[in-house]
């Protein structure tokens, strides 16, 4: 398949959403396991891009250093992005996510870069999409999940341990820099909205009142998918919360799907997976591991093949756990292409009507 090659600081026109193809997702989970991608940033990482390929001809003059920005590569080397896409679709992705992880005004404010948030994720959007479009057909449509990342300021931690009250945000500008997201990935083309690596429940909170405000302001809705993070051992969000007390904090927001992703490998996953799946009856369940632990001496920095991380995942598809897997840190189009392989033969988690 021949790629579009963008020049520097390309800009794609956004398209809007087609509306029937979100609804036809819902369906689609009853009949199968749909597969995600995997880690953006591990392939953005294989890359080796240096300071100036961050930069690109337009902030080639920016005060502050670019490198391990991302999400401004949606501006400066969309070509590289879209590459990514391409290649998960290619190994067999139903979603992609767009390369907005982190692009809120609140995260980007670190580059100095916090008035260009709306435009990263309306063009990310549109780069996600152009990939899907290529790839869909009539008997495999593929979709746009629009990332939704937990910022790095959170409402209910303090950052200063000798003042447990301390915060470095709040609920309001939480919610004003994820409805700038929203209203920058539902114009590029989103199909669906994800939030997700979940660590903090009232950030997951700002966040879905975010998607509402936007809903009830455009007269537009997307399905929603919320993803939670468990930290360690103890089976916990950050903020303290178990797996099903996060999924009784947010089940009012009625998402299309409930989940866990980061922060462990899908062996030490499996009993906060199977805690989720019991209490979520009536929502989808996804799961999209790190490739086991970290590991500096691997191409992908973890230390699990695509055969161990696939075999893992297919366990939990024939024990019925899931209705959506794909990957995370870690994870690339191979991880993507044996779990597909693994998965496509087993039956997708039973949904209550």
């Amino acid at each position: 398949m021949t790629l579009a090659i963008f020049p520097l600081d390309a800009r794609v026109r956004p398209a809007r959403p087609t509306y029937t193809r979100a609804q036809a997702l819902p369906a689609l989970l009853r009949q199968r396991i749909v597969l995600l991608d995997g880690a953006m940033g591990t392939m953005l990482q294989q890359r080796k891009l240096d300071e100036a390929a961050f930069r690109g001809s337009r902030f080639a003059d920016h005060p502050v250093p670019l490198k391990g920005n991302n999400e401004l590569l949606n501006l400066t080397q969309p070509q590289v992005v879209l590459e990514i896409h391409e290649a998960y679709l290619a190994a067999g992705s139903d979603i992609v996510e767009t390369n907005t992880f982190g692009a809120t005004g609140i995260a980007q404010a670190d580059y100095g870069l916090a008035h260009l948030a709306r435009e990263m994720n309306m063009q990310a959007a549109a780069l996600a999409r152009q990939a899907c479009d290529r790839f869909s057909t009539p008997g495999h449509p593929r979709f746009v999940a629009g990332a939704i990342g937990p910022t790095p300021r959170t409402a209910s931690i303090s950052p200063d341990v000798n003042d447990p009250g301390a915060r470095n945000t709040s609920f309001e500008e939480l919610r004003a820099a994820y409805l700038e997201q929203v209203e920058g990935l539902v114009e590029g083309g989103a199909d669906v909205l994800l939030v997700e690596t979940i660590f903090d429940t009232l950030n997951a909170k700002a966040a879905a009142f975010a998607i509402e405000e936007f809903f009830e302001a455009s007269g537009e809705r997307l399905p929603v998918m919320l993803s939670c993070t468990v930290t360690d051992a103890s089976g916990r969000v950050l903020s303290g919360q178990t797996v099903a007390g996060f999924w009784h904090s947010v089940r009012h927001v009625r998402p299309l799907s409930i989940g866990l992703n980061c922060a462990m490998g899908a062996a030490l996953m499996r009993p906060y997976l199977q805690e989720l799946a019991s209490v979520a009856g009536d929502t989808f369940v996804s799961c999209y591991p790190n490739a086991g632990l970290p590991n500096p001496m691997s191409e992908t920095g973890f230390d699990e093949t695509p055969e161990v991380t696939s075999r893992l995942l297919g366990e939990f598809a024939r024990a019925g756990l899931l209705n959506i897997v794909g990957g995370c840190c870690g994870t690339t189009p191979e991880h993507i292409a044996a779990i597909c392989h693994r998965v496509e033969s087993c039956s997708p988690r039973r949904v209550k009507p």
